[in-house]
């Protein structure tokens, strides 16, 4: 199997959680795949443990990943990095599949030299946000980041502690009133896929915004997307 290419690649196009259509998602192995392909950037989620480590995982619990359902913020690196993860087809056996830091993560973007793209997930603070810049500043790649969020107050919190940064604000359903609120912050968008249409595109842009959008696997649908004039898209599969 392998990644389904679009005939007309105006948008950028990011892998979601890596390239997750081929690979276990938000692993080392889903990164390297991404890296070693055309994708502009590689997309994936950050959580802190109790214990104060930034780690690679979607969701607040490792149940529907791994053998053991652990709640993340509430447990050690240590025993998350324990944790035996399932392989795509959700069987177990694979050594090398673990929970990734940060600092991994984003050194596989910059050996392959993709953008990546950061969702905080959750609401953090900004002592946690500037922790997370950081520990990115340490390995030399902050200028190559897009901060993603569908916690407002965090690319709020984000701007405050490095203004120059790329954010993208994330949503489930457009709205009139979103491109002025775009606009307000200097805020890009980053949209379900389903939500678009050329008229909202146009509308974004109308105030120097960019759009993104997730998770469009269909390969018509992303042609159609980019002849709109989508600036990005995010997708397990497609490149």
């Amino acid at each position: 199997m392998d990644s389904i290419k679009l005939d007309t690649r105006t948008a950028k196009m990011i892998a979601h959680r890596g390239l997750s259509g081929i690979e276990k998602e938000n692993t080392n192995a889903a990164f390297i795949a991404a890296g070693n392909r055309s994708y502009f950037g590689i997309e994936t989620d950050v959580h802190k443990t109790v214990d104060g480590k930034f780690v690679i995982i979607h969701d607040d619990t490792t149940g529907r990943v791994a053998i053991d359902d652990l709640e993340v913020e509430k447990s050690t690196f240590e025993t998350l990095r324990k944790l035996s993860l399932c392989d795509i087809d959700d069987k177990k056996g694979r050594a090398d599949l673990h929970i990734p830091t940060l600092t991994e993560y984003v050194n596989t973007c910059k050996r392959y030299g993709k953008t990546a793209v950061l969702e905080l997930k959750n609401a953090f603070t900004s002592a946690e946000i500037a922790a997370i810049c950081d520990e990115i500043k340490s390995c030399d790649y902050l200028e190559n980041v897009i901060f993603i969020s569908f916690v407002f107050d965090n690319l709020v919190k984000l701007r405050e502690i490095i203004p120059e940064s790329e954010a993208q604000f994330l949503v489930d359903s457009y709205s009139d009133d979103l491109p002025q609120l775009l606009a307000k912050y200097g805020f890009d968008l980053d949209i379900r896929y389903t939500e678009l249409n050329a008229e909202r595109i146009a509308a974004v842009h109308a105030v120097g915004a960019k759009v993104n959008c997730w998770t469009c696997n269909d390969k018509d649908r992303g042609e159609e997307l980019c002849k709109w004039g989508v600036d990005f898209i995010t997708s397990n599969i497609l490149e």
